[in-house]
């Protein structure tokens, strides 16, 4: 489909445009993500219908926009949590040239690598609600649009929202970049971890972690997601008390939901941080991005994943 030709049919006709490739219909949802009852009460909703002045992107895109919604597909959206973070990769998934504002026909595309080549993906912008509620992943922010956007054009290219429920963080981290991944396990991790986490954090890979477990969103006592994704979103040293510290940042696409041991928000570790560096650092809030240690990293995490544009 050519998003421009599209865009402008739509345009001259006056029209909102509708995918007949992925319409709103229970073959785009998949038969079995929802019992049937709830599949059949699923409205598809555009955001010219939510809000009454919606836009793509408000003040930036940042992984802070992100809410994993009904669906199980944390393993992408950690994915996407890592690519807000490198803007040279986001703008070819996002491409600029579209929005509410101006030549607004219901149309939008995302770009994604699969099999060799970027595959430019075109949707129209109804969205899947249940009882009111986003079944796909939600904006913090109530207007702000470019997360559920760009998941419905990955639920396309994946054939349903079906499967997105459950999948590799390997394979989107590759989609989002056309690049190149290494994972290392954590059980049995290399014995230079940290280098290469620092390392990775500075030559701006992308980087995603995993629990463990077959049964998927148990939350422990400590805060930490089984059979779950989240991203790496920073790597230090610290001076802490008479020494460093290696401590690592990650983020939970749920958008809340934290580690609740050493180093996490309110931990007594910061009392001993200079304040520039805890200020620098530190951000108190119950948006789901929390600091450990690489130990304490190692024990709760299986995976770690780095992917960039070159090896």
């Amino acid at each position: 489909q050519d998003f421009n030709r599209l865009r402008a049919l739509c345009l001259s006709q006056g029209l909102l445009f509708e995918d007949s490739t992925f319409p709103p219909h229970l073959s785009s949802i998949g038969p079995n993500l929802l019992p049937e009852d709830k599949l059949r009460q699923i409205q598809w909703k555009r955001p010219t219908e939510l809000q009454r002045n919606p836009f793509l992107i408000i003040d930036g895109v940042s992984r802070f926009d992100i809410m994993q919604g009904e669906i199980g597909d944390c393993w992408m959206l950690a994915a996407l949590g890592s690519l807000t973070l490198q803007k040279q990769f986001l703008e070819n998934v996002l491409p600029k040239d579209q929005g509410f504002q101006e030549n607004y026909a219901g149309i939008f595309h995302f770009r994604f690598w699969q099999y060799g080549d970027w595959v430019d993906v075109v949707i129209d912008d109804r969205l899947p609600f249940l009882n009111g509620r986003y079944l796909s992943v939600h904006p913090r922010i109530s207007n702000e649009f470019w997360p559920s956007l760009l998941e419905k054009a990955y639920a396309k290219l994946q054939g349903s929202y079906q499967n997105l429920h459950g999948g590799y963080l390997s394979d989107a981290l590759v989609a989002l970049t056309g690049g190149v991944q290494v994972q290392f396990s954590l059980k049995d991790p290399p014995s230079d971890l940290e280098e290469i986490l620092k390392a990775a954090a500075k030559s701006q890979c992308l980087m995603g972690c995993s629990t463990s477990g077959h049964l998927r969103n148990i939350e422990l006592r400590n805060g930490i997601v089984q059979g779950h994704a989240y991203t790496v979103t920073g790597a230090v040293k610290i001076r802490y008390k008479n020494g460093w510290k290696h401590i690592i940042r990650i983020w939970n696409p749920w958008g809340h939901g934290e580690w609740k041991g050493p180093w996490s928000d309110n931990s007594p570790q910061w009392d001993h941080v200079e304040p520039q560096y805890r200020e620098a650092y530190l951000r108190n809030k119950d948006d789901g991005e929390f600091w450990m240690s690489c130990k304490n990293f190692q024990e709760q995490f299986s995976w770690l994943y780095v992917c960039n544009s070159t090896p």
